[in-house]
Formats: C-alpha cells, sequence, structure tokens
C-alpha cells in the first residue's frame, strides 16, 4: 500500500416503509431507535461502556426526527439536541428516500421543515442523504439547495439500476436549474460497512461475492482484514485519489436496522492491530463533507437529470398512482384558488402533504409481494400504501371544497337557475374547454333534458351575453355541458346554461347526398362536397386524421404545416396497446430477478392490440368522438376514445382497459410516436424542471425510462405538440426489444429523437411490487398543437393547464353580478 488509509463510518439506519414491516410499525421501530441511540450515549458519557467510545450515529432523514419528536419527552428531546450539537448525532435533511412521482411544492416544503427545525435549534446541518434510489429529478437539486444543503451522500443500489459517471466513490458538484451546486458523493451501496462484518455474527454477503461468502466457519475478524485490506488495494488499483474513503454501515444488515455499538469493539480492535495502514473511524454525515471540502483535489462539475432507475414502481400500481395524480391537480389547484391560504382548511392541506409524500416513498410493498401475492401481510401493507393516496385526495379534495364554497359554490338545490361560476385559476390567459354538470333531475328553465334533441339548452356568457359553442353529453347521473371560454389570468366569469332562444326549426330531410337511409356516412369528397366526419376521417381546423382498418390512427396530419405528427419510424399506431409477457420459466421471483435492467426477458412474448371495430359517437358542435376498440392479449377490454377539437387544436385521448390477472412479468404500453425524427427535440417535465432526455443528463445516467410530472413537449421549428399526461407518469424512450442497456453520453443523445411509449402498467421486480395488475382502468391524455415559437417552459406550463382545466361551479348571483 502507497498511503496511510482512513475509512470514515457514517451510522444509519435505512428507512424503508413497509418494505420489513407495517408502515406504522416502521414508524415506531425509528422513534425507538433514537431514543436507543440517547440511552447508549449517555452510556458511554457516563463512562459505563468506554469500549463504544466513538460511536456517533446519523438519522438518515428528517422524516425519522419527525416522529421522535411527535413521540418523546421533553427531557428526551433536549438530549437529542444536545448530542446533535456535539456532534455525536447528526440530521440527514432529506425527508424520506422518495421516487420522482412527489411534485416540487410538496418537495420543497417537506424540505423546508427539516430546515426551519435546524435553523431553530441552531443547528450547523447542510448536508443530506439518500439510501437505495437510484436517481433524483435535476430539480431535486434545486429543491436542497433553496433549503440550505449544499452537501449530498448517494447511496445507490444497483440491483436493477446503476450509479452514474460510471463508477462510484467519487464526487462531484451537480450544477441545478438555476446554476447552483450542491456538493455529491456519488457512493457505493447504503451497508457496505457491512460487508467488511464489523459488527458480531453478521457473516452475511449481499456486495461482496468471495471464497467468505456463507462461510460460518472462518474466524470472522480475519474475514474483515481480508476484505477490508482488498478493498482498499482495489481503489489504490484504480488511481483512487483520495486518502480517505467512505462506507455506510448499519447496525445490523437489513432494512430499517436497529443502532448497534458493537461495531466500535471490532474497530478498537482493528484499528490497534492496523491502524498505521488502515484506520476505522466513525464520522457524522455533516463531519465527512467538511473532510471532502478541505481537500484540494479539484471536483468535476455536471449538470442535468439523474433518472431514478427505480422510478416504476409506479407503473405497479396504477389504480392508486392515478388517485394520486389527481390529488396532486387538487393541490395545486387548492394552491392557485387560494395563494394566501385564507380560503381552505389549513389542517387539511397539511396533513394531504404529508399523505402525498407518504405515497412517493420509494418502497412499494411488503418484500415478499411477487413470491407469496396471497399472503395477508402482503395484501395488508398493500392497502395502507394505496390509502397514502386515497387519504391524500380526500384530504386535499376537503380542503378544494372549502375554497370553492369560499368563493361561492352552491350545493345542489332543487329549482335552481342554471348559473355557474369559471374560474381561471392559471397566471396566464386560457381558451379553452371546460363543463358542468346537470343531474338528471334538474330542470332547465321548467323542462328536463329526457327526450330532447340537440338544440334544446345553450350557454351564455352573462357579462357579455355572447352566446358560447357547446356540446352536451349523456353521461350517468345526468348530462355535462362542455363550451369553449376565454378567460384573461386568474379572471373568473359568470355563465348561463338555459333554453336556447330561437330555437331552430327541425325534421327537414336535406336533398344532397351526404348519407344514406341506413344512417352511414362514407362518401368520398366531390366537387361540392365537403367531407364529413366519419370512421375514415376526422378533419378539424386544425387536424385531418386518417384511420387505418386494423391498426387504428394511420396519419395526425398538422393543417397549419401539412405535416404528420406521427414519427417516421413508428412502430405502432398512437395509443395502440403493446402488451408484454415474459413466460416463467424458473420461479415467479428468480424470472424476474435475471432481468437485470430490461424490464423484460429475452424470450418476451409481445402482442399489439388489433382494431375489431371504429365507430364515429359523437359529432357536435365543439367536437367529434371516435371510438375504436381492440383486441390485446391479457386484457378483455382494450378502447380507445378520440375526442377531436373543432374550434382548438386540442385532442382529448382516453383509454380503458379490463386487464387480467397474470403472475408472470408484464407490461403494458401505449405508443406516443410523435414528432419528424431529425428535426424535433423531446422536453419533460420532472419535479422541479424541464430538461431533454437523453441530452440534458448526468453522464451514466438512465436513458430508458422516465417518471415526468404534467407532460412532454415534441419541439420543432415551425409547430409544437404537446402531450399531457394525465394519470400515468411513466414513459420509455426506444425500443421495446430487450436489448444491452445505454447510459447517457454523447453518442446517445440521439435517442432523444426516439420513439416514446406511455408505460402504464408493469410487475417486473421480484420482491415488492404489486404483481397482480388486473382490474378496469381509464388513462386520460391530451395532445394540443401549438405555433407560438414559445419556451419549452412555457409550454410545461401549458400542459399543467390542460391536466388541471378551468375551475367551474355552480353558483347564485346576486343581481349586480348578472349582465
Amino acid at each position: 500500500m502507497t498511503k496511510k488509509w482512513k475509512i470514515y463510518l457514517i451510522h444509519h439506519s435505512h428507512t424503508d416503509i413497509g418494505y420489513t414491516e407495517r408502515q406504522e410499525k416502521i414508524e415506531r421501530f425509528h422513534v425507538d431507535y433514537i431514543k436507543k441511540v440517547i440511552r447508549i450515549l449517555d452510556d458511554i458519557t457516563a463512562g459505563k461502556k468506554p469500549e463504544w467510545e466513538g460511536y456517533k450515529y446519523t438519522c438518515e432523514n428528517y422524516w425519522q426526527v419527525e416522529q421522535f419528536l411527535k413521540n418523546s419527552t421533553i427531557e428526551e428531546q433536549e438530549k437529542f439536541e444536545h448530542y446533535v450539537h456535539k456532534g455525536l448525532i447528526d440530521i440527514s435533511l432529506t425527508y424520506l428516500n422518495l421516487t420522482e412521482l412527489v411534485d416540487m411544492d410538496v418537495l420543497a416544503k417537506k424540505l423546508s421543515d427539516g430546515r426551519n427545525y435546524a435553523n431553530e435549534k441552531q443547528m450547523k446541518l447542510n448536508s443530506a442523504m439518500t439510501a437505495d434510489i437510484n436517481g433524483y429529478s435535476w430539480g431535486y437539486a434545486e429543491a436542497m439547495y433553496q433549503n440550505g444543503i449544499t452537501n449530498f451522500f448517494s447511496c445507490l443500489h444497483t440491483h436493477h439500476g446503476m450509479f452514474p459517471l460510471y463508477k462510484k466513490q467519487t464526487p462531484f458538484f451537480w450544477e441545478t436549474p438555476n446554476g447552483n451546486k450542491v456538493l455529491v458523493w456519488n457512493g457505493d451501496h447504503y451497508q457496505l460497512g457491512n460487508e467488511f462484518m464489523l459488527l458480531p455474527n453478521t457473516n452475511i454477503s449481499y456486495q461482496i461475492r468471495d471464497e467468505f461468502s456463507g462461510d460460518w466457519d472462518t474466524d470472522q475478524f480475519e474475514v474483515t482484514e481480508e476484505r477490508v485490506f482488498r478493498y482498499v488495494k482495489n481503489l489504490e488499483m484504480e488511481g483512487y485519489p483520495y486518502a480517505f474513503v467512505p462506507a455506510m454501515i448499519s447496525g445490523v444488515m437489513t432494512d430499517n436496522a436497529p443502532p448497534n455499538p458493537r461495531m466500535m469493539e471490532i474497530i478498537h480492535r482493528f484499528n490497534e492491530k492496523h491502524g498505521e495502514q488502515i484506520e476505522f473511524e466513525v464520522v457524522t454525515l455533516n463531519q465527512f463533507f467538511e473532510i471532502l471540502r478541505n481537500e484540494t483535489i479539484d471536483i468535476p462539475t455536471y449538470a442535468g437529470d439523474w433518472p431514478d432507475w427505480w422510478a416504476d414502481g409506479v407503473g405497479s400500481t396504477p389504480a392508486p398512482t392515478k388517485i394520486y395524480r389527481d390529488a396532486q391537480r387538487k393541490y395545486q389547484l387548492s394552491k392557485k384558488l387560494d395563494p394566501n391560504g385564507q380560503l381552505g382548511n389549513p389542517i387539511y392541506l397539511a396533513d394531504a402533504e404529508h399523505q402525498l409524500m407518504m405515497y412517493a416513498e420509494h418502497t412499494w410493498g411488503y418484500s415478499s409481494s411477487v413470491g407469496e401475492p396471497w399472503n395477508t401481510l402482503v395484501n395488508d401493507l398493500d392497502y395502507r400504501k394505496g390509502a397514502y393516496a386515497v387519504n391524500a385526495n380526500s384530504l386535499i379534495s376537503r380542503n378544494l371544497d372549502e375554497v370553492l364554497a369560499n368563493l361561492g359554490e352552491e350545493s345542489l338545490q332543487a329549482d335552481r337557475e342554471k348559473y355557474f361560476k369559471v374560474i381561471n385559476p392559471h397566471e396566464r390567459p386560457v381558451t379553452d374547454y371546460t363543463k358542468v354538470h346537470i343531474k338528471h333531475w334538474e330542470d332547465v328553465d321548467g323542462e328536463y333534458f329526457h327526450f330532447k334533441k340537440d338544440g334544446f339548452i345553450e350557454v351564455v356568457d352573462c357579462q357579455t351575453n355572447e352566446i358560447l359553442a357547446s356540446q352536451v353529453v349523456m353521461v350517468p347521473g345526468g348530462n355535462d355541458i362542455e363550451f369553449k371560454i376565454s378567460l384573461a389570468a386568474k379572471q373568473d366569469r359568470l355563465v348561463k346554461v338555459r333554453q336556447i332562444m330561437d330555437k331552430p326549426a327541425g325534421g327537414t330531410e336535406s336533398n344532397h347526398a351526404y348519407r344514406g337511409n341506413d344512417g352511414v356516412s362514407d362518401l368520398a369528397p366531390y366537387p361540392g362536397y365537403e367531407r364529413p366526419t366519419n370512421h375514415h376521417i376526422v378533419e378539424t381546423d386544425h387536424y385531418r386524421i386518417t384511420f387505418n382498418d386494423t391498426t387504428g390512427i394511420e396519419q395526425m396530419i398538422a393543417k397549419a404545416t401539412g405535416k404528420n405528427l406521427i414519427h417516421p419510424h413508428a412502430v405502432h399506431a398512437p395509443f395502440t396497446g403493446v402488451y408484454e409477457k415474459t413466460p416463467i420459466t424458473t420461479d415467479a421471483c428468480q424470472e424476474r430477478r435475471r432481468m437485470g435492467r430490461n424490464r423484460k426477458g429475452r424470450i418476451t412474448e409481445r402482442d399489439v392490440a388489433k382494431l375489431v371495430a371504429i365507430d364515429q359517437i359523437a359529432d357536435g358542435a365543439l367536437y367529434t368522438t371516435i371510438k375504436m376498440e381492440f383486441a390485446l392479449e391479457g386484457t378483455n377490454m382494450y378502447v380507445v376514445m378520440l375526442r377531436v377539437y373543432k374550434q382548438l387544436p386540442k385532442i382529448a385521448v382516453t383509454v380503458r382497459i379490463q386487464k387480467q390477472n397474470e403472475w408472470a412479468p408484464e407490461n403494458l404500453y401505449l405508443p406516443l410516436p410523435f414528432g419528424d425524427g431529425e428535426n424535433h427535440e423531446l422536453y419533460a417535465e420532472k419535479t422541479g424542471s424541464v430538461f431533454r432526455p437523453a441530452i440534458d443528463q448526468i453522464p451514466g445516467s438512465n436513458i430508458d425510462f422516465y417518471l415526468l410530472q404534467n407532460g412532454m413537449i415534441f419541439k420543432n421549428k415551425d409547430q409544437d405538440l404537446l402531450v399531457a399526461l394525465k394519470d400515468n407518469p411513466l414513459v420509455t424512450l426506444g425500443t421495446l426489444a430487450h436489448h444491452e442497456i445505454e447510459l447517457s453520453n454523447e453518442q446517445t443523445k440521439i435517442k432523444n429523437k426516439d420513439l416514446v411509449y406511455s408505460w402504464v402498467m408493469n410487475n417486473f421486480w421480484e420482491t415488492n411490487f404489486k404483481v397482480d395488475l388486473s382490474g378496469f382502468y381509464e388513462f386520460d391524455y391530451q395532445l394540443y398543437l401549438s405555433g407560438d415559437n414559445e419556451a419549452p417552459e412555457a409550454l410545461i406550463e401549458k400542459c399543467q393547464e390542460l391536466n388541471e382545466g378551468l375551475v367551474a361551479f355552480a353558483y347564485n348571483p346576486q343581481e349586480n353580478e348578472i349582465g
């Protein structure tokens, strides 16, 4: 060895909420662990345990501390603060180990909770760590920086994942979207220290595979010596520039592990024997970064997204994820309608934030979810996980109800004149469609909808007396009246649904040959005849869409440019489902374990939906609706509803699926094959950032799939296509075939122009994903063309507007409000 080495151990307990036990039990564990640490430090300070001298503990996240503060005495809290100030207990200011599902507002709010506590108690904390998860949104770096976190330790778990930069145990500065910098230690596994056998009776190897794996006969200290020296020598061989290396260590080699000071016994023994060559020291997270920042070695800077290899867990629970996404939209609407927090209920809002954060936590089920899907605890924890999304939705719905009530929303009333208030909650002017609902028992000016033909009602702007273009559709429980309206930023408008004043005479049969007595419209255009919409073609002011009788959508022409919006190398028609199943040749867990980073096996069976029926089911003043029914393996029903609007460049797509039960690994994709493949650039939004997939990324990071927020942009020089993702946030990029996994680099930037798929379902993980995807589902998307050459950030804001919509509710105006 060429230098004396120092191995800095950071002792923590990895938080997996629901992987090893019930969620509420794990909460109790971590409260008790902090109390145990306090007792350990008390004993050391009192001289009762000199063999444990040097022991320190780092709380892996602020959530652990938050639970302790709620469930401890004043004396325990004072002792905790005392040991933090002494540098014997440390707090990582991350809130939890998260997926990228959480949005920026909730993330920033929960990070600020830890920062506020540290400031209040005058604790000099500026570091954070995560464990297990394999990546973070670019905006995560900005959120940390804005909350005083300037150091970040990442302990990735490369099972079905991989560290970036093509190597671990290396630092870099992560430049945020706003140009700030966070110092990152791109670390090793979060239990590397346990692999060194520094705790008694822990001969369990997860990462290090050597001759001692499973060997219970060799003296444990001999294993420690051999492994530690090998590890350090390997670092020297690789040209590692530092004379120190960090390693995380848990009390035992498991998640949610208790603290264990007995590591100090072996550490002292090792240091006494080998301290002149290699010395162990237990430090806190913040202490490690103080050491690192005192080094003079140049540290490189990288900017861009760091996609999480483990973000795809949301695809195993598409139903609660849809509920969660709805809660996120209601949260944003609550904030926009009530920016000062005066109209809603702050308790509902805060509780909803907590539930939103808990569902976004990275654990997606119990450890035997795939191996024992019938197990009571598996199902128990699954319902508890889903309950976070349900509770978040319930709480934020209550808050939004409070806000709307204070803005004048009326409850159901008999004989109410059909006035409605429409609000644009957004910061920009919006021209869009919105809808109001009239129950089946409600009348309009004394008459009911039953047996009424088109032309019964109209929507009038009470301020201008303008008749707004509208269309009625019957839905369960009544009728939806959709209409077009333009509103300035934050503007509200009063509208009224009433009977048409001047009803057109009916019953006249056209003398032109548009349609036969059979009611079928299938004539090609001829001189003097403009083609009406039918199941062969839909044409509006903005689109011309043609259909193939076996595959579905064949062309989507943007009339402003004359260009086909469908990618020239598209393999599948837009929204035509693609189902994959990998047959089980071993067992349900092993088959998945050997998939690596492909999320499918080499022998995957792939089926593409086949169109079996297509029909035009609506054609009115606002839109035409085409219904396409498909046959697709793995499903009993696969239906695409295409609603093409006539006056705005907007298409609303609803995909309805009845999914069958399958234990084998499976995936379900919806193709989004847009862009021209040459000139377009794909922009996407993740938590707090807009970036170009496969371009604006940290080198060596994942370019196969992404967990997005509101949508993505196929940006071109003459026209941009927006795709708003309402219900399911996962997308994949490139081929669906089993392939070698490329990592982000200069040569892979071309993948930005590759094919895109919405990845709505998967159950490939071998431990804690929900294996049963069966059930009824509905997924909504919106396409929108923009020719204004706006910045990507403005276009993503438009995606958010499309997802959240305008707000419309029943309202009884005062006399002075009626124009």
